[in-house]
C-alpha cells in the first residue's frame, strides 16, 4: 500500500511541473509607452505579470537616477506614483518584474508639462479716448515653453502673435508674455480684448493645451469744462451765508467734490456734492474754494474765492505781562479774543526759538502750557491773534527762578569739645545763583555770610554754598545753628523768598580721667575672686570695654560691663588687663596687671644619662619647676658634714668627668611664699678598673702615695671655697607681688 501512494505522488506532481511549464510568464505596463503628466499634478504606472503567482518587482530609470515616486505591491501588480510630479520625474521608467528564475522588463517614457493657468491681461493705465496704453498678456508657470504660442486680440483683429521657440537653457517654470500698445478712441466702448495661450503638446487633451482670457474695454473721457456758480455773492459779511454750485463733463460721468486750499498744506475736503452751502461765515472762512470733477480718465478743476469781512476786537493775556515760574513747576498762559466769534490763534517766541510747550483751543481763547517749566521757557512769548483779515499780538515775558527747598547744614564728623570743626551751609538748586545770600548764625550771632554776585550766569540749577571753622566748647551744647537763605529778586513775585533751616549743637567730650580699682587687690592667690571697676567721663557716657593683653600685644575683648569680675582665679588668669572707655569722640584706656600666686608645683629632677655612671664620664643633672610665678629653685648635693649648694644654668649642672667623690643625693628645691616642694636622686659612680701589678705603676704608686693625702686635701679645700653658694633658675631672687 505505501509503495502505490508513493507512485501515485510521483505522477501528480509530474503533472502539476507540466502545467506550469504550459502557462506563459508575460509583463505589461500601463501606459504602454509613454505618458505626459502635469508638474505638481499625480500620475501612475502600473506594471503587471501573467503567468507567475507570486511576482517580484523593482522599478528603476534608465539613467539609475533616484524614482522620487512611491512603490505599491498588490499580488501580480506593482504601482508607481509620482505625487506630486515634478522635474526629477521626467525620465524613462523600467519595471523589472521575476518569476523564479525568469525575469521579464518593460519600459515606459514619461513627458511633463506645466499650463495651470488662464492667461493673465494687464494694461498700463485707464483707457482714455487719445491716450496710448500698452496691454500686456502674461502666461505663467508654463513649461516646456519652446512649445507656447499667444494671440492678443482687439475683438476680431488680430494685434500679435508670438511663438517661444529658443530652447530652455534649464527645466523650469518660466512666466511668458507679449505687449502691445494702441490708442483707445470712442469705438473701443464694451469692445473686447482676448489673450489666447495653446501648448503644442499633441499628447495632451486639447481642453488642457489651449487656454484664454477676455477683458472688456472701459474707455474714459476725462473731464472737462468744469463750471462754478455762487450765490448770492464771492464777498460776504462776517455771519452771513453762501450756496456754490459745481457741474463738470466727462465720461464715466464725474464725481464732484468740493475742498478748501490751505495753501501748501493738504486741502480740507469739504462736500462730495455739486452744491455746497456754508452757513455763519467767519472772516477766517475766507479763502480759495476747489470745486473738481473727477473719474478714472482724469480730473478738472475750478477755483473761488470767498472773502467775509471781520468785526473789530480786543486781545487779553494772562496772567499778566510778566509772570515768575518755578523750575519744574508747570504754567498756563491764556490769551483771549474779545469781540471775535471764531479767532485763530499762534504762539511764537519773541527771538523765534521753539515754543517748547502745548497749545490747546478753549472757545475764543488759547492756553499755552508749559510743563515742566525749564531754561528754555526763559523767553517772551507772543500770542497773535487772527480775527478774519485782522490780526493783534500781546507779549508776556516769562522770568524763572528755583529755590525749592531749606539749606543742607553739614558738619564735618562730630562736634568734639576742644578740636576746631568746620560747618558748611548748602542751598541746591537754585537760579539765578548770583541773586543769592546765605548766612551762618550761631544763637543770635552772626557767624558768617555771603553773597554770590559774581557768579556766572549760566542757564543751570546751582548749589550755593558757605563754610566756617570754629572750635567747639561745652557751652555751645543746646546752642541754635542757624542757615538763613533769601533769594534776592524784587521784580519778581514769588514765595517764599527766604529759608532757614535749624540744628541743635551738640558737642561731645572724648573720654578722660580713665580710673581702674581691683578689689581686693592686684596680687591674689591662686582660687580666690577678684572685681576689676572701671570708670571714666566723657560726652556722651563713654562706653566701657574690658579686655586682655595677649603675649602678641593684641587685645582679647572679655567684656562691655564696667566692673569684671573673675571667680576662682588660677594661674592663667595673671597678666595686663585693658580698661577702654569710648564714644564718638574718641577713646581712653587705662591697663591694669593681675598676679596670680600659687603654691611650687610639677617639680622634676633627673640624671643624664643615668644615674649609674662610671668614673670619667659627663653627666647633667636637671632641675625644674613648671609653676607661675616665679619661685626660688635650689639645687644642691647632700653631705653629713653639709649641704653644697651647686650653680646651675638654665636649670642643668654639668660635671665633666665625673670622679668617685661626686657620687651622692643630689636635691632640688623650690620654695614660695605660699609652699615648698623638693625631688632627690642619688648618683651612683662606678670606678674603672686597673692594672695593679704593673711594676712601673706600682712604683709610681709607691712614690706618690706619700703626697696624695696632701695634694687632695688641697684640692678638696679650693672645690670647697668655689661651691659654696646658691642658684636659682629665675634670676635667684625672691618673687615680688
Amino acid at each position: 500500500m505505501p509503495g502505490k501512494m508513493a507512485v501515485t505522488l510521483g505522477v501528480s506532481n509530474i503533472l502539476w511541473m507540466v502545467l506550469v511549464a504550459s502557462q506563459a510568464f508575460t509583463i505589461e505596463i500601463v501606459p504602454e509607452s509613454q505618458i505626459v503628466a502635469q508638474i505638481n499634478g499625480s500620475a501612475s504606472l502600473t506594471c503587471r505579470t501573467t503567468g507567475c503567482a507570486d511576482p517580484s518587482f523593482s522599478w528603476r530609470t534608465q539613467i539609475d537616477s533616484p524614482l522620487n515616486a512611491r512603490v505599491r505591491k498588490e499580488g501580480n501588480t506593482s504601482v508607481l506614483t509620482m505625487d506630486p510630479v515634478s522635474f526629477w520625474n521626467e525620465h524613462s521608467y523600467l519595471c523589472t518584474a521575476t518569476c523564479g528564475a525568469r525575469k521579464e522588463e518593460k519600459a515606459v517614457e514619461v513627458l511633463i508639462y506645466s499650463f495651470p493657468k488662464d492667461p493673465e491681461i494687464h494694461l498700463s493705465g485707464p483707457l482714455e479716448v487719445g491716450k496710448p496704453v500698452t496691454a500686456t498678456c502674461l502666461v505663467r508657470d508654463v513649461y516646456p515653453f519652446e512649445r507656447l504660442e499667444m494671440d492678443l486680440l482687439k475683438g476680431d483683429r488680430l494685434l500679435k502673435n508670438q511663438e517661444f521657440l529658443e530652447p530652455a537653457e534649464t527645466k523650469s517654470l518660466e512666466t511668458k508674455g507679449l505687449a502691445v500698445t494702441f490708442t483707445p478712441t470712442s469705438d473701443d466702448i464694451g469692445e473686447a480684448l482676448v489673450c489666447r495661450a495653446q501648448l503644442h503638446i499633441s499628447e495632451i487633451d486639447e481642453a488642457l493645451r489651449k487656454r484664454e482670457k477676455r477683458r472688456t474695454l472701459q474707455v474714459h473721457i476725462s473731464p472737462r469744462n468744469t463750471v462754478v456758480s455762487v450765490s448770492p455773492s464771492t464777498r460776504l459779511q462776517e455771519g452771513g451765508s453762501v450756496t456754490m454750485t459745481c457741474t463738470s463733463e466727462g465720461l464715466p460721468a464725474p464725481q464732484i467734490t468740493w475742498s478748501r486750499s490751505l495753501g501748501g498744506r493738504r486741502p480740507q475736503l469739504l462736500s462730495g456734492n455739486g452744491t455746497l452751502t456754508l452757513v455763519a461765515m467767519r472772516p477766517e472762512d475766507s479763502g480759495v474754494y476747489v470745486c473738481e470733477g473727477v473719474n478714472p480718465a482724469g480730473r478738472d478743476r475750478k477755483e473761488v474765492e470767498l472773502v467775509v469781512q471781520e468785526k473789530p476786537f480786543t486781545v487779553e493775556i494772562s496772567p499778566g505781562p510778566q509772570v515768575a515760574a518755578r523750575i519744574g513747576d508747570s504754567v498756563e498762559l491764556t490769551c483771549s479774543a474779545v469781540g471775535c466769534a471764531a479767532p485763530s490763534f499762534s504762539w511764537r517766541t519773541q527771538i523765534d526759538s521753539p515754543l517748547h510747550g502745548q497749545v490747546r483751543p478753549a472757545g475764543t481763547s488759547s492756553k499755552l502750557t508749559l510743563n515742566p517749566v525749564s531754561f528754555e521757557h526763559e523767553r517772551s512769548y507772543l500770542c497773535t491773534v487772527t480775527c478774519g483779515r485782522r490780526k493783534q499780538e500781546k507779549m508776556i515775558k516769562v522770568d524763572l527762578y528755583s529755590f525749592p527747598r531749606d539749606p543742607e547744614i553739614e558738619m564735618s564728623g562730630g562736634l568734639v569739645h576742644g578740636e576746631p570743626a568746620t560747618v558748611s551751609c548748602k542751598v541746591p538748586d537754585v537760579y539765578p545763583l548770583d541773586r543769592l545770600q546765605i548766612q551762618l548764625l550761631k544763637g543770635e550771632r552772626l557767624m558768617e555770610s555771603k553773597n554770590f554776585l559774581e557768579a556766572l550766569e549760566r542757564d543751570s540749577l546751582e548749589t550755593g554754598s558757605v563754610e566756617m571753622t570754629f572750635t567747639p566748647t561745652a557751652d555751645d551744647t543746646g546752642e541754635a545753628l542757624v542757615c538763613r537763605a533769601e533769594l534776592q529778586i524784587d521784580e519778581m513775585e514769588f514765595e517764599p523768598k527766604q529759608r532757614q533751616s535749624t540744628e541743635m549743637l551738640r558737642v561731645q567730650i572724648a573720654p578722660r580721667n580713665i580710673a581702674v580699682s581691683v578689689s581686693p587687690s592686684s596680687t591674689l592667690e591662686e582660687g580666690q575672686s577678684v572685681n576689676l571697676t572701671c570708670s571714666g567721663d566723657g560726652l556722651p557716657a563713654p562706653k566701657i570695654q574690658w579686655s586682655r593683653q595677649l603675649r602678641d600685644g593684641s587685645l582679647q575683648f572679655l567684656s562691655e560691663n564696667t566692673t569684671l569680675t573673675l571667680t576662682s582665679a588660677g594661674r592663667g588668669d595673671s597678666g595686663v588687663y585693658v580698661c577702654e572707655g569710648s564714644n564718638q569722640a574718641g577713646k581712653s584706656r587705662k591697663e591694669v596687671e593681675l598676679i596670680v600666686q600659687v603654691a611650687p608645683q610639677d617639680m622634676q629632677l633627673r640624671a643624664s644619662p643615668s644615674e649609674r655612671v662610671q668614673e670619667g664620664d659627663t653627666v647633667t643633672i636637671y632641675c625644674t619647676c613648671g609653676n607661675y610665678p616665679k619661685t626660688w629653685i635650689i639645687l644642691k648635693k647632700k653631705a653629713e658634714t653639709g649641704d653644697t649648694v651647686l650653680k646651675a644654668v638654665g636649670g642643668a649642672y654639668v660635671i665633666h668627668k665625673v670622679q668617685l667623690e661626686d657620687a651622692g643625693v643630689y636635691e632640688c628645691e623650690s620654695k614660695s611664699e605660699l609652699g615648698r616642694q623638693s625631688r632627690s636622686l642619688t648618683l651612683d659612680v662606678q670606678g674603672r678598673e686597673r692594672d695593679y701589678f704593673s711594676p712601673g705603676f706600682l712604683m709610681l704608686y709607691c712614690a706618690s702615695s706619700l703626697l696624695i693625702p696632701t695634694i687632695g686635701t688641697i684640692v678638696y679645700l679650693a672645690r670647697r671655697a668655689t661651691m659654696r653658694g646658691s642658684y636659682s633658675l629665675v634670676d635667684a631672687q625672691k618673687s615680688k607681688v
